[in-house]
């Protein structure tokens, strides 16, 4: 390793990434309110729910290594109890709004610890059927809880509405951002190092005394948190809530964004979440061909991107950074130059 060779220093890495989010967010702002239409905004925002989705069951699927398949439940979770305490709180609309969206997190978190106490002694296939159990309870259990209780409080089927739309652009960015950026640090932590090696090589990992039970059991809870989190943004930005809407299908939508993106790749997930939120609307004027281009986009990716839009890589604005203060951003290519030449 090159002594001399020139790193920025944390706080600097901190400030370049913060620079980047600010632009970014007045730059989509710019857009929001002079050049999108009301409907491109909506689509947008659903771009917004759909990358902290993405990026949570990535914690889950990538960077821990298993196949859960209820991650619609736990975003059932997050939105009707960020839906329920907002749409009945007597505190003002900011307040309520940040102390629900906080609630949906942390009860899809404590229910992501409930199932994955049990669910991650499992593995694979096992694994994906009992958490596409789970979601399924959840989507049945809101759907006729209301008989049960013996008054109406889910409206079941009916679907529960009313409820106050207090998601916007700037919020829904913001928890994007908060999101993104609380996934990486703990990636970057030695509990996120732990989960990597899990993945790796999990036998490997509990006899170098790993816990590997309770790290499971973490990612799993900390995917399950954000996905409750982008529930109650969703509850709130939409309106209206049904049980149907959190089926099997929204849990495979959800994994074939992570996958498409690439297992392991947080700007992956960000870019293929966005790529599958705008992709059906942008052809929705193709209306009978519009699901067949859809597949034919998908099928392809398998075919000649099997590993996804970036496979694992992440992007990192300060390593480039450092690879052009120390001249070596184009050194790889000019030393493949250098031996073909020889050649």
């Amino acid at each position: 390793m090159n002594k001399n060779r020139k790193t920025l220093k944390m706080p600097v890495r901190y400030l370049m990434n913060a620079v980047l989010v600010v632009l970014l967010f007045l730059a989509l702002s710019y857009m929001t309110g002079n050049m999108l239409s009301t409907y491109q905004n909506k689509v947008l925002m659903t771009v917004g729910i759909n990358i902290i989705l993405a990026v949570s069951l990535n914690v889950a699927t990538g960077y821990l290594g298993q196949l859960p398949l209820g991650h619609a439940g736990f975003m059932a979770v997050g939105a009707y109890t960020c839906a329920l305490f907002t749409k009945y709180s007597p505190l003002p609309d900011g307040v309520s709004f940040a102390i629900g969206l906080a609630l949906g997190a942390v009860m899809a978190g404590l229910f992501g610890v409930l199932i994955g106490v049990p669910a991650l002694r499992l593995t694979g296939d096992y694994l994906a059927i009992l958490t596409l159990g789970f979601g399924e309870i959840i989507r049945i259990t809101l759907n006729n809880i209301d008989d049960v209780l013996g008054y109406s409080l889910f409206y079941g089927s009916k679907g529960l509405k009313n409820i106050p739309k207090y998601s916007n652009f700037a919020n829904v960015f913001l928890c994007v951002v908060i999101t993104c950026f609380l996934i990486h640090a703990m990636m970057k932590s030695r509990h996120g190092r732990a989960v990597l090696a899990i993945r790796d090589n999990e036998i490997a990992a509990e006899s170098c005394g790993i816990q590997t039970t309770y790290y499971k059991v973490m990612a799993f809870a900390f995917s399950a948190a954000f996905a409750g989190l982008a529930g109650g943004l969703y509850a709130c930005y939409i309106g209206v809530l049904n049980p149907s809407t959190f089926g099997f299908m929204k849990s495979i939508e959800i994994l074939v964004m992570v996958v498409l993106g690439g297992m392991g790749s947080m700007l992956g997930s960000i870019l293929s979440a966005t790529v599958l939120t705008i992709l059906p609307e942008a052809t929705r004027s193709f209306d009978s061909y519009r699901m067949v281009i859809y597949s034919l986009v998908l099928i392809l990716m398998m075919i000649f991107r099997p590993g996804g839009l970036l496979g694992s890589y992440d992007f990192s604005m300060s390593r480039i950074v450092e690879k052009v203060m120390n001249g070596e951003l184009f050194h790889k290519k000019n030393a493949d130059k250098e031996g073909a030449d020889h050649e």
